[in-house]
């Protein structure tokens, strides 16, 4: 569990229960994926933002984004500029907003950005509040990024994991150190299976494990791996069963390489990419979904599953464990051992599935988010 806040948390907390307010703030929002961006980090943005619209302590949000496909127009408070791809143009455009307008705070959604926002905020004084999401925080980063989270007033991180892994390197006191966790779907996904996909994928009459994740050599943590690992264990008791994994990226080949050396090529799927409005009919063609990994900063995927109302297995050495809810939502294995996969996987194909208590995933929901942005946000004042 995350440590006892100090009285000073304690009381900004309860202070901005009361309806104690900060001033309203202008807040630039340094990002590498706004709005119309795809991946947890831009659905993170996209929650923050929304949550910032909505909070009477801000009163506006000029987001920057690296990478977007939306503008945030809907939202009152938010004006999202165009996206800089390129690092220099963008970090020359931060550097120019600074220069022309004067803003309170300065969020900065990846630590690879934290050195530039760190500069600017001395520049301006204006307030820091830098996010970590996951592996790019787990070891130190350098001089450069250590002293820019040293400086920043807040660091906010997307899990337990991720804050113990940031706390061994950064030199801050713990009490600015505080989980934002992600914010799940907001209802349940439909449980009927599209005729059309069950034929497009040969899943009629079968038991279908499903992982969704980029297929990138960068993220092999996922452990996409380990379940073509397991699946000649796991058809000895379920003969039926078929793995489908969505998600596009440059591991493909060599994933498809590993499961025809695994004797199993004929029940590894690759779907490729699905838009994200085609995902919950996706994870309605499943009845467990599987990501046994080693290195993810929470895993948003883990509440989309659960709100489709599947077996849920994960690893237990990262953030997992918090989206997770410590086993309420799903079961949490060692990622590295075959035998504890090749079991997890043969129970929840073969056991009757149990209707989930909804509770463990509303913890999550979008409410409670913005209750803690606006306590932080109350902290920073």
């Amino acid at each position: 569990m995350e440590p006892r806040a100090s009285r000073r948390d304690d009381a900004c907390a309860a202070a901005a229960r009361d309806g104690s307010r900060m001033r309203s703030a202008r807040v630039l929002a340094l990002l590498t994926d706004g709005f119309g961006a795809s991946g947890g980090i831009a659905r993170f943005n996209a929650d923050l933002l929304t949550a910032l619209d909505h909070s009477p302590h801000v009163g506006s949000v000029v987001a920057l984004p690296r990478h977007a496909g939306a503008s945030g127009a809907a939202l009152a408070k938010i004006v999202q500029l165009p996206p800089s791809p390129r690092r220099a143009r963008w970090a020359l455009r931060a550097t120019t907003l600074c220069a022309r307008r004067r803003f309170d705070l300065l969020f900065c959604g990846h630590l690879a950005a934290a050195p530039l926002a760190a500069a600017l905020s001395a520049a301006t004084g204006a307030r820091l509040w830098i996010e970590a999401h996951g592996v790019e925080a787990w070891t130190d980063p350098g001089e450069a990024t250590r002293r820019a989270v040293a400086r920043a007033d807040l660091v906010t991180t997307v899990s337990r994991y991720t804050r113990r892994r940031l706390l061994d390197w950064a030199d801050m006191h713990p009490s600015r150190v505080r989980v934002l966790p992600n914010v799940a779907p907001p209802r349940a996904f439909a449980r009927e299976r599209r005729a059309d996909l069950v034929a497009r994928y040969g899943l009629e009459n079968r038991k279908t494990v499903l992982t969704v994740g980029r297929l990138a050599a960068t993220e092999r943590y996922k452990g996409h791996d380990r379940v073509i690992a397991a699946l000649p264990d796991v058809v000895a008791q379920c003969a039926t069963v078929v793995y489908l994994i969505v998600g596009a990226g440059g591991d493909e080949m060599r994933l498809r390489r590993a499961a025809d050396a695994a004797g199993v090529a004929d029940r590894v799927i690759f779907a490729g990419h699905v838009d994200d409005g085609e995902l919950p009919d996706h994870f309605a063609l499943a009845d467990v979904f599987a990501m046994p990994s080693d290195g993810e900063g929470f895993g948003i995927v883990f509440l989309e599953a659960a709100r489709a109302g599947l077996e849920i297995i994960g690893g237990d050495r990262d953030g997992s464990a918090d989206a997770l809810a410590d086993g309420a939502i799903g079961r949490m294995i060692d990622p590295f051992d075959h035998a504890r996969l090749v079991e997890a996987l043969v129970l929840a194909l073969t056991k009757s599935r149990p209707s989930r208590p909804t509770g463990a995933v509303d913890r999550f929901c979008f409410e409670h988010f913005a209750e803690r942005v606006d306590d932080l946000l109350h902290c920073l004042d």
